[in-house]
């Protein structure tokens, strides 16, 4: 019989961020993914013509130092919980 575990959610208030702050792979995920939202065709959150490169990478990195990104980032704990954190917390 296999063990269950738990993946409760636990509310931002019950417990403290860990870390404030994105770490790197974070940061990486978010502006890969929001990239590849850009290069099919999703609309820019900034305006553009103050870049001097329009790659959707540079676009993504932007709106995430901008913080316009709608993102929440789900953290697990190590005791199988995890933690919604909204975007703008971590900036």
């Amino acid at each position: 019989m296999k063990a269950k575990t738990s993946n409760r959610r636990i509310k931002a208030e019950e417990v403290k961020v860990w870390l404030p702050k994105l770490t790197k792979y974070e940061r990486a995920r978010i502006i890969g993914a929001r990239a590849l939202q850009i290069s099919m065709g999703a609309p820019v959150l900034v305006d553009i013509s103050q870049l001097n490169n329009k790659d959707p990478i540079n676009i993504a990195t932007k709106e995430l130092e901008l913080g316009v990104l709608p993102i929440t980032i789900r953290r697990r704990l190590p005791s199988g919980h995890y933690q919604d954190i909204p975007l703008k917390w971590l900036l």
